[in-house]
């Protein structure tokens, strides 16, 4: 990453309409350009809704969607390979590799964790297939994974649980935490997780905040100020990397928890996102990002360059405004 000596001051808070908002304030542009088109999909075949993206240590791509094919290789160029694990998935959404290269998917329609060789060959199965429950080996809708230097298994079982479930490398349960709420220790969507030495970095979603905790699940702070966290991935320097799928831009915390960089905008045009879901940095410095809503998994290159200013600051929350259809069907079905 560009290091930096300075930064500008991250957020400020306001009250509106009753609420604490988030004021942000300009930050320095992350070096980095978007190259287009950068993978070679199979003929006749389109990507549609991007779930998940790794990289492995030879700098392979692995693209998790919910279009055949779901789960799927490709070369450092972005040559397409092979596809994996045909049938297996029914709804992806978080993908994840492991010090050994193993494959990890999280499946939100299944509700299963699924821990496949570099091969494709299923090594073990967390969750029971089509059952949403909570307990020690069922999930609800598990949104992700996350790995320790000792191999234990931290799944944020997101969507229907708001918790936290460690594993030992085995797949033997150690624990759990967290229950749906506000205060501290309780989330409204784990949507992500990453473990850093002795940290547990869980992205709240709908809290709009970053949670830490030890190994253990103790509690130790929450940054508050840095967005709607989609997908972390930590990068070379200790810092982490966040997709922002509220505000649609990628957001580089340092250890403190403050805003040190940003890069990207709302929009359907190269280098903008909509929900920007997951992202994976490649040992090459890449960035690789799952634009779910855009249906397609975009590329960063790092480049030199001048310190510059980022052009956008977010204002609202993006492509989550809907509000019920007041045409002719619904009006019929009401009757």
């Amino acid at each position: 990453m560009i290091k930096r000596s300075w930064f500008v001051p991250i957020l400020l808070s306001a009250v509106a309409a009753g609420q604490q908002a988030t004021v942000f304030q300009p930050v320095p542009e992350l070096h980095y350009r978007v190259q287009p088109d950068f993978f070679e999909l199979p003929k006749g075949l389109n990507f549609g809704e991007a779930a998940g993206v790794a990289v492995d240590r030879r700098g392979h791509i692995f693209l998790f969607q919910r279009v055949e094919p779901m789960l799927s290789e490709y070369d450092t160029a972005g040559k397409f390979l092979r596809s994996i694990g045909t049938g297996l998935f029914t709804t992806p959404h978080g993908l994840r590799i492991d010090a050994e290269g193993n494959l990890w998917t999280t499946d939100v329609g299944s509700h299963t964790v699924l821990k496949l060789s570099p091969e494709g060959r299923v090594l073990l199965v967390l969750g029971h297939k089509g059952q949403a429950a909570e307990g020690e080996w069922v999930f609800n809708r598990p949104a992700d994974v996350g790995f320790d230097a000792d191999g234990n298994i931290y799944i944020a079982d997101g969507y229907g649980n708001s918790r936290i479930v460690k594993f030992d490398k085995n797949g033997r349960f150690l624990l759990s935490w967290g229950t749906y709420g506000t205060a501290p220790g309780e989330f409204r969507l784990p949507h992500a997780v990453v473990v850093a030495g002795d940290r547990v970095y869980v992205a709240d979603r709908e809290n709009a905040r970053i949670q830490l905790f030890t190994t253990e699940g103790k509690f130790l702070s929450e940054w508050d100020h840095v967005g709607y966290p989609y997908g972390l991935a930590l990068l070379p320097n200790g810092h982490l990397l966040m997709a922002d799928g509220g505000y649609d831009r990628l957001v580089e915390i340092d250890k403190e928890g403050r805003i040190v960089g940003a890069l990207g905008e709302p929009g359907h045009q190269a280098g903008q996102f909509a929900w920007a879901h997951a992202l994976a940095v490649g040992g090459n410095g890449r960035i690789y990002v799952a634009d779910t809503l855009n249906w397609r998994f975009q590329v960063f290159l790092p480049v030199a360059g001048a310190e510059k200013m980022a052009t956008y600051v977010p204002m609202r929350r993006w492509y989550n405004d809907a509000k019920p259809s007041t045409g002719w069907i619904p009006h019929q079905e009401a009757k």
